[in-house]
């Protein structure tokens, strides 16, 4: 195996980390206004991700700069073509981490509804933008012989990248309900049990149309493999989740985004581009990619580096894996 389709791998997995992550933590943001009954509830919610959504981003910036290294071909396509999207989701970001911040900062009523509408829409956005761009990535957009995207905004808003925009949503937010069970206690719990299992079917639906489509517009042996898992993780989380076994639900949920991510990328390869105007000007694993020698000290780098960050994101999570509730939180000013 080239170092190129190594770090074709890598990348798939940093993305997977991601959304693995990042997903659960956008779904509760959804859940602030889906499932939070009053403030209290709310700041549960809050509270079940604060010590963790800030390094959960530490995967995204990783997949964005291990692009920008590998492939900077696919990097500036990417960012070129999808500017305006990725710019929107920048910017929830960067909401999101604020209101977050300064949420608390004041007892007003008002300050803090207007945060928490932050919080909400600054989840539900890239939730659902993440899902179209992948989509386009994977069905092909408009790239020319010079590896330039010479479509519009209107190409990407597109009915099978729509569908993944609403898969991506609905999955993510399944993920965050699941996650909000295993992490609270008390009547919060239940009902969030309750939720996960309407997400879920839901889920199902939109998935199963999905995975379809993809598997027959771009799949092989491999790809039919990771949506039959990702289907059935779906279906077992489903199950783990009304019988009340939470861990196992969450895992699942999270073996379901894994699967879903691995079968996107397995109908790309050898691609990481594919130009809808002309195979020929795909960009691939090989014209897209960095010199070798700079592969093989990224390579070193990531060997150093990946170690040391799984272990600090798994000790937090160990430290601060209790569950909580109403009762933890104290009384407002």
């Amino acid at each position: 195996m080239q170092l190129h389709d190594v770090w074709f791998v890598l990348i798939a997995v940093l993305w997977t980390g991601y959304f693995f992550l990042e997903g659960f933590d956008f779904g509760v943001g959804v859940l602030t206004k889906l499932l939070a009954r009053d403030r209290t509830e709310k700041r549960v919610l809050i509270n079940t991700i604060g010590p963790v959504w800030d390094g959960n981003e530490v995967w995204l910036l990783t997949a964005g700069g291990a692009t920008f290294a590998a492939f900077p071909d696919w990097y500036a396509t990417l960012f070129s073509g999808f500017y305006l999207p990725l710019l929107l989701i920048l910017v929830c970001l960067i909401i999101r981490g604020v209101a977050f911040e300064y949420r608390h900062k004041r007892s007003e009523d008002r300050w803090q509804t207007n945060w928490e509408h932050a919080i909400f829409w600054t989840s539900l956005i890239p939730a659902f933008l993440w899902g179209v761009a992948f989509a386009n990535i994977v069905r092909g957009v408009k790239i020319d012989a010079d590896k330039e995207y010479v479509g519009t905004l209107l190409d990407l808003l597109n009915g099978y990248a729509l569908l993944g925009g609403l898969v991506t949503l609905t999955l993510f937010t399944f993920h965050g309900a699941v996650f909000t069970s295993l992490k609270t206690v008390g009547d919060i719990r239940d009902r969030s049990r309750r939720l996960a299992a309407w997400l879920g079917a839901a889920t199902a639906v939109l998935a199963v149309v999905f995975l379809a489509w993809t598997q027959a517009a771009r799949g092989d042996t491999a790809s039919l493999v990771a949506a039959v898992v990702a289907a059935l993780a779906l279906l077992a989380a489903l199950g783990c989740n009304l019988a009340g076994r939470e861990g196992w639900a969450f895992a699942l949920s999270g073996i379901t985004i894994a699967a879903t991510v691995a079968m996107l990328f397995l109908t790309l390869f050898p691609n990481v581009m594919p130009s809808s105007l002309d195979p020929a000007w795909n960009l691939t694993v090989t014209n897209a990619s960095s010199s070798p020698y700079t592969l093989k000290i990224m390579t070193w780098c990531a060997g150093v580096a990946t170690p040391v960050v799984l272990l600090y994101q798994g000790w937090t999570y160990w430290v601060f894996r209790k569950r909580i509730g109403t009762q933890h939180i104290a009384d407002a000013h």
